[in-house]
């Protein structure tokens, strides 16, 4: 493969920046830009050892002074021969330092190139892959635990028995067939049923965690909804700890959406602050109404806001009817508690679905906004910790499980019907094709290696 190089550390000015260099024959290369102040050349410096020296430019001139390591393959994040140098953190030290690189014969390296080798080279599994840009985006704690257990191969390790133990069915099946004069023992019905029967479970387990995973990654799309001036703005504000929206006395001032991001009882939520919902002749106001029905019917959870001194009217609230009608989550917040004093309970009325929690709160003293922070964390509970890395947290890869689930229980159904054993192996087959999809470990090779390794050994 060709010789790559990236910075590392970004393009803004920081105290330490970093430039990855990876490929067979880098070493030589970098003698080219890096003099150690000390010993021999670069490519004879020892291992995974942090060497001080000059950084030069393509002229040979000492551009920085700085550290470089190299890391020998099949030992490197790449699985092959890597380096890097860790200079100060000026991006026209970093250029200077990457032009020399290029000058020396190596190429710049595309997005996610350094990954994607280490993906090919087998030091890392799709799922493993995938981690990588999830720890990166990480946007509260629990997400980088998440990430990084998975990184660890923590999704890899709960697919492995599924995938172990229909191999151990479907390969025995095929030695049977190809070497009948060999003295292997034939496939029995129950070890396929319960074989099946655990993957069935194993996967149901695995897809019921979809929706923690994808909070944990991507958050909670939560619009803001409510009459005008009941206080959503406000809302936004409090839980952004600054004034994000313009926030006045006068009815419909929020024409358009106004987004932020707020993590909320350790959960992050994307907020998305709507127009009030009322009849109004004004045109740009129309537009921003239809803006927030679009968003309840997009939203993953629903905030409806309501000035206490409402609540007399609450029967006729249009965001009410509009949040049960969608068949979203949604909390009732009525705000404003330090201008009013509600009564101990308010029922809200219509029918439908009820509301998954009422909060009084006062978005200007704060009052209450603990109350709303425990009840957005009890409808998104970030599960059991012990769960981190096991969870699956894109569509790609619930599509895969998914299919893997639908196969093995195909393949069930088969074996109950009575039909033959090739029909059962077709869907078992197609189980381990989903699954290969997630973890990157391809079927029919599996199969054929485990073939010869259990019962061809010396033939």
């Amino acid at each position: 493969m060709d010789i790559i190089a990236a910075i590392a550390t970004g393009g803004n000015p920081t105290a330490i920046g970093i430039v990855r260099v990876s490929g067979e024959g880098c070493f030589a290369l970098c003698d080219r830009v890096f003099r150690p102040l000390k010993g021999k050349a670069f490519s004879g410096q020892e291992a995974r050892k942090m060497i001080y020296g000059d950084m030069l430019d393509t002229q040979g001139r000492v551009i920085d002074r700085g550290l470089a390591v190299r890391f020998p393959g099949p030992h490197s994040y790449t699985g092959e021969d890597s380096a890097e140098f860790h200079c100060h953190g000026s991006p026209v030290v970093l250029r200077e330092l990457l032009s020399a690189l290029f000058a020396a014969g190596a190429r710049q390296a595309r997005a996610g190139e350094f990954t994607k080798r280490a993906f090919l080279n087998g030091h890392l599994d799709l799922t493993q892959a995938e981690a990588v840009v999830d720890l990166i985006d990480a946007e509260t704690a629990a997400a980088a635990r998440n990430a990084a257990a998975q990184l660890d191969g923590g999704l890899r390790r709960t697919l492995e028995p599924i995938q172990d133990a229909l191999l151990e069915i479907t390969c025995r099946f095929y030695a049977v067939v190809d070497y009948p004069d060999e003295d292997i023992e034939d496939v029995q019905p129950e070890q396929v049923a319960e074989a099946l029967s655990s993957a069935d479970e194993k996967l149901t387990a695995l897809l019921a965690t979809c929706q923690r995973g994808k909070v944990l990654k991507s958050g909670v799309r939560t619009a803001i909804v409510g009459r005008p001036n009941a206080g959503k703005s406000s809302l936004l504000n409090a839980l952004a700890g600054y004034e994000r929206a313009i926030v006045t006395d006068v009815p419909g001032t929020t024409r358009d959406t106004v987004e932020e991001s707020v993590l909320c009882g350790g959960v992050l939520l994307r907020l998305i602050d709507t127009a009030g919902i009322r009849d109004t002749a004004d045109v740009v106001e129309q537009m921003g109404v239809e803006r927030s029905r679009k968003a309840i019917e997009a939203a993953d959870l629903v905030l409806v806001v309501i000035d206490i001194s409402t609540i007399p009217t609450l029967e006729s609230d249009e965001t009410l009817r509009l949040a049960r009608a969608s068949g979203k989550p949604f909390l009732v917040v009525f705000s404003k508690l330090d201008l009013y004093h509600p009564p101990a309970y308010v029922k809200v009325p219509g029918t439908g679905g009820d509301p998954a929690g009422a909060v009084y709160l006062s978005s200007v003293t704060g009052e209450g906004l603990h109350v709303l922070e425990d009840t957005v964390a009890a409808l998104f509970p970030a599960g059991d910790p012990k769960e981190a890395g096991s969870l699956l947290t894109d569509q790609r890869q619930e599509e895969a499980a998914r299919r893997a689930r639908d196969a093995v229980r195909r393949a069930k159904n088969a074996l109950e019907s009575g039909l033959t054993p090739d029909a059962v192996l077709t869907d078992a087959e197609e189980a381990l094709d989903a699954l290969g999809e997630l973890t990157g470990r391809a079927a029919k090779e599996e199969i054929v290696s485990r073939i010869f390794q259990r019962f061809c050994v010396g033939k």
